[in-house]
Formats: structure tokens, C-alpha cells, sequence
């Protein structure tokens, strides 16, 4: 299994406009992919609102973005990016 460690770039963590974007990203790229807290946290699936909201990641905070799928290196790579630098789109492959 593929896992990236990042720390959260928008300064209001995975909620709301953050979340909406990582969520459509997510979903964009075809690849199952979950996030959990570093810190001990159980595992949602990327790609759901309810999921990543339910998870409560604040900005700062360290995720793991994990997957299983043969395309995963990439996918996670492009994701980790986004993540960290607080983007608002995916970064080019």
C-alpha cells in the first residue's frame, strides 16, 4: 500500500471550500484513495464529504493519504501537493 505523510496547508484545515476541493480532486483522479490522522486516526474514504468532514483535520495537523490501486504513486503524489501547499486544483502530473 502506497501512503504519503503531509501536513495540512489551508490554514482552516479540511473543512468547508478545502474540503470540497480535495474531495472533487479526489474523485477526479479514478483512484480509491483514504486519508486518516497521523496521529492514530481511522481511515475515510478521500472522496466523501461526509468523510472528510466527519475526520475533523485542522490546518497543521499531519494526514496520511493511502492507497492500494496500481496508479497510486502518482495519484498520491499529485494529492500530498495539493494538500501541503493549500492549493485549489491539482498540480499538472
Amino acid at each position: 500500500m502506497a501512503e504519503r505523510r503531509v501536513t495540512i496547508g489551508w490554514p482552516e484545515g479540511l473543512h468547508a471550500r478545502p474540503a470540497s476541493v480535495f474531495v472533487r480532486a479526489t474523485a477526479s483522479l479514478g483512484v480509491p484513495v483514504t486519508i486518516a490522522k497521523a496521529a492514530g486516526g481511522n481511515p475515510v474514504n478521500a472522496a466523501s464529504m461526509l468523510g472528510l468532514l466527519a475526520l475533523g483535520a485542522e490546518g497543521g495537523e499531519e494526514v496520511v493519504l493511502a492507497s492500494d490501486a496500481p496508479e497510486a504513486d502518482a495519484a498520491l503524489d499529485r494529492l500530498a501537493t495539493m494538500v501541503e501547499q493549500g492549493l485549489d486544483a491539482l498540480p499538472e502530473a
